[in-house]
């Protein structure tokens, strides 16, 4: 039997959440897909609610609207580069963890699926900056009592669907390397992963759970492989 499922979904409006938020509202099991976050995402969907909201630091004024929600689906980030790492910790840490903890109240059947990276040290105590911040980000939300709590760590992403980075220097990037994805994928099949197996692996993951907390890249693609959905509709290309 299907599930049905009501998703909540930060950062939509980033390469990685606008590959979810296709793959969401293209599913017929999800029921609505509401996103929260300081910009709109410019798409209209009959189930699509958003929430352009300003201080996503405190959620006291919108707790409301976040209860009965299955599944969030957390694909906020932003550039370590530049920047300090109180800053980049306030920002990555501070905002996952202030919107876990008012979920967790809210929803306590809720899953979690937050949007680390390849690389990312679990340990807290690495050379790398960013790799020890969302470390840290991921060990707390993993001690928060979710229903379920899954750490995706894709490494080279492939978007499909015109998504994109916000980040000049990666959208530069992108630029160069789009070519290249298809042979990247037959060189390296462990580390590049596309955005829609992204979408749907998170929704199986919200669906059925995971074996193991932490998904690599090659996990993440083989799931979202796996959830190829016959049904699904176009309409939100």
């Amino acid at each position: 039997m299907a599930q049905e499922l009501n998703a909540l979904l930060f950062g939509a409006t980033g390469m990685v959440g606008r590959g979810v938020l296709r793959e969401c509202l293209r599913d017929p099991d999800v029921q609505l897909v509401q996103t929260v976050g300081r910009t709109a995402t410019g798409t209209q969907h009959p189930k699509l609610k958003e929430i352009v909201y300003p201080d996503l630091w405190h959620y006291a004024p919108i707790e409301p609207d976040l209860s009965g929600f299955d599944a969030c689906f957390f694909c906020l980030g932003v550039s370590a580069a530049g920047m300090t790492e109180d800053d980049y910790e306030r920002v990555t840490y501070g905002i996952t963890m202030a919107a876990a903890e008012t979920l967790i109240r809210l929803n306590p059947g809720m899953t979690f699926i937050y949007v680390s990276g390849a690389g990312t040290d679990s340990s807290e105590r690495g050379r790398t900056m960013w790799a020890r911040v969302k470390g840290k980000t991921e060990n707390a939300l993993m001690r928060l009592p979710f229903k379920g709590a899954y750490m995706f760590r894709p490494a080279l992403i492939h978007s499909l669907h015109g998504e994109s980075t916000k980040t000049p220097a990666y959208r530069l990037a992108y630029a160069v390397i789009r070519p290249l994805f298809p042979a990247l994928r037959w060189a390296l099949p462990n580390s590049v992963t596309t955005t829609e197996e992204i979408g749907r692996a998170m929704l199986a993951v919200a669906r059925h759970g995971a074996p193991k907390p932490i998904l690599e890249s090659s996990d993440i693609s083989a799931i979202g492989r796996a959830d190829v959905r016959p049904d699904a509709k176009d309409s939100a290309s």
